[in-house]
């Protein structure tokens, strides 16, 4: 995908979040939030999956397992919710396994948990042999 598309939507995705974050305010289960942010980006038009199987490879191609993504959107864009107090080490870790282990280079972690939302975009480029 082209680096500016993807940028659109994460701008799109990050827009998107902060509305729901101002009506629905914090206190939901992360669920509401998920089934309101799918519902909103397939009023825009947005291809998406939610809890979409993702594969893990190893580093040799050998298929691991998986996991399920909140949200894979375009085929090229992992989004993982949260709704906690806080977002830790262990959160961050989870992303960016996800998205190193499958290969897929750029994921939002939003955070609708606090009174201020929190939207934070990692990339995982390829590093060099």
């Amino acid at each position: 995908m082209e680096f500016g598309r993807i940028n659109i939507l994460c701008d799109l995705v990050r827009e998107t979040s902060f509305a729901i974050h101002r009506y629905h305010r914090h206190g939901h289960v992360e669920k509401i939030y998920e089934n309101a942010l799918v519902h909103r980006l397939r009023i825009r038009g947005i291809e998406l999956v939610q809890q979409h199987s993702l594969s893990v490879y190893d580093e040799d191609g050998t298929l691991l397992g998986g996991f399920a993504a909140d949200l894979f959107i375009e085929n090229h864009l992992v989004v993982e919710l949260k709704a906690v107090r806080a977002i830790t080490d262990e959160h961050v870790a989870q992303l960016l396994g996800y998205l190193r282990s499958s290969r897929i280079e750029t994921g939002l972690l939003i955070n609708f948990g606090t009174p201020i939302l929190s939207v934070k975009k990692y990339l995982m480029t390829k590093i060099p042999a």
